[in-house]
């Protein structure tokens, strides 16, 4: 005959066991699910914009690797691949936008050359949040 103790060790080692299996799922799927590849298209920044001051307080530059985002912090990089060319650029957030809906970024014009030609004017690509 079991003990009632030894049967509550048992189911409470058995709580433990699946609660630590839940939540280790749980942070495999969010890390999964932020490594993924998101398709958009993207545009860049127009002439009248170099010098001036960003949303985050930086000043804009075209050589500067950066973007503009409706949401993602201030700082936050994000790798930018052209699907056409395979090109790559890490940019940092630091800017509020595109005004354009349909469009996850504006890029600064140094990143969009990195990718694709500013003749272009738009670019589709995929793009993954890194940090």
């Amino acid at each position: 005959m079991i003990k009632t103790s030894a049967l509550n060790k048992s189911f409470n080692l058995l709580l433990i066991v699946l609660l630590s299996i839940a939540l280790h799922s749980c942070g495999a799927n969010s890390g999964a699910a932020r490594s993924s590849y998101q398709s958009t298209t993207v545009s860049y920044y127009a002439n009248k914009f170099n010098e001036k001051k960003t949303a985050s307080g930086d000043v804009y530059r075209h050589s500067k690797m950066t973007a503009a985002h409706k949401t993602l912090s201030f700082g936050t990089k994000v790798e930018i691949i052209n699907t056409e060319n395979s090109k790559k650029v890490l940019v940092t957030i630091n800017d509020r936008g595109p005004l354009k809906s349909g469009r996850a970024f504006d890029l600064s014009q140094g990143a969009f050359k990195k990718i694709g030609n500013l003749n272009d004017g738009i670019l589709k690509v995929k793009y993954k949040v890194l940090r």
